[in-house]
């Protein structure tokens, strides 16, 4: 009997992973109705995060009311895993789709994160995994921060709660105020980048724009990076300018490092020692993963990457399905992918390719497990 783990991250704006492990569990079982599967669906920290854990893991999910990125109450939720591990997704608080056409990083803010964090810990939570991705904030995760009971003070030693636009007037950071029970809880935070805070390859100069920036305020944001960093070296001791992942989600990464004592980690690596992966896969002969755009950005730590190097430490062979791919991926290969396969058979406008994902991705699954089972027949 054939055993097969199928972990792929979602094709974003398109298909999520929970319906890709469904579309290929069916055209595994229609060429091998005896085959034993193991489906752990993923997200990289951003939008679907807490449903891929939850699809994966079982659990909780958690309703409750927060802010929003212009600070309105909304309905949000997280993940309460059955080890007693929170999962908070911030896109589902400070997410750029809650800002649909309004969008502005000098004003938005992470405060809707914080309150989703307090909720956990004070439901249970002994453990918070952060996903960040998908962001409509610019403030360094000072607005979560906020909502936990960290101080920031101006230079009239008023308290406010900084957003992008107001970084440049913390003067003052304390954290003798902070929720005990928060300071008291282990945080991991899900980064698939390892941009710094600041400069030209910081959070607001790659980031910015797709959240309403022009250059003028990519030019402001990043100063307000570099003076809340300053700040957080002068009051707290650390120093996140520079740390890999800090520019992650408008400045959250070097946020949770500095506020909650996080551990930057790539989120894939999360989610496979959670899943268990390398127990599940460890007798499997075919390990399947994928997401929706196969490119450099994907060498450097995301989903596809993350899978193959761990199956190839076990021995076991790699299949990736894709939506699209760079040509130039021969490093995947060292990896320990096998072989990639783009899932849109002919070139289209990206708009007909999603209508038509799920086709695609049935065809290819089929045709691939077709070609896996007339090879084993021949041997």
């Amino acid at each position: 009997m054939k055993r097969y783990v199928l972990i792929p991250d979602s094709f974003k704006g398109t298909i999520s992973s929970v319906e890709i492990c469904r579309i290929v569990s069916e055209a595994i079982r229609a060429q091998d109705p005896e085959a034993a599967i193991c489906a752990i669906p993923v997200a990289d920290g951003g939008e679907g995060t807490v449903d891929a854990f939850l699809a994966a893991l079982g659990g909780e999910c958690v309703e409750m009311i927060c802010k929003d990125p212009y600070g309105k109450d909304m309905s949000a939720h997280y993940a309460m895993l059955p080890d007693g591990t929170a999962v908070i997704e911030m896109a589902m608080a400070a997410g750029l789709p809650l800002v649909g056409e309004a969008r502005n990083p000098e004003k938005t803010t992470t405060y809707g994160v914080g309150q989703m964090i307090a909720h956990a810990v004070h439901n249970g939570a002994k453990k918070i995994v952060l996903g960040l991705g998908g962001s409509a904030t610019n403030d360094g995760g000072c607005g979560a921060a906020a909502a936990l009971g960290v101080q920031f003070f101006n230079k009239d030693g008023k308290t406010f709660v900084p957003i992008g636009g107001t970084l440049k007037d913390i003067c003052h950071i304390s954290t003798d105020e902070m929720d005990s029970l928060v300071q008291s809880t282990p945080f991991f935070t899900m980064c698939d980048i390892d941009n710094p805070l600041c400069g030209e390859n910081g959070a607001s100069a790659i980031f910015g724009p797709q959240k309403g920036a022009d250059s003028a305020m990519v030019k402001r944001l990043d100063s307000g990076l570099q003076h809340l960093a300053a700040v957080i070296r002068q009051d707290l001791g650390l120093d996140i300018l520079d740390l890999p992942g800090s520019g992650a989600a408008g400045g959250f990464g070097g946020g949770s490092v500095a506020f909650f004592s996080s551990r930057l980690q790539m989120g894939i690596n999360i989610i496979l020692d959670m899943a268990n992966f390398d127990q599940q896969a460890a007798d499997a002969d075919l390990v399947i993963t994928g997401e929706g755009k196969l490119d450099s950005q994907s060498l450097r730590g995301k989903v596809v990457i993350g899978v193959a190097r761990r199956a190839k430490a076990l021995g076991v062979p790699v299949a990736a399905l894709v939506g699209g791919c760079e040509t130039d991926i021969a490093a995947l290969y060292d990896e320990g992918v096998c072989g990639v396969f783009p899932i849109n058979p002919l070139p289209a406008p990206f708009e007909e390719v999603k209508q038509q994902v799920r086709d695609n991705l049935r065809f290819t699954a089929d045709n691939l497990f077709h070609f896996i089972n007339s090879l084993n027949a021949q041997l």
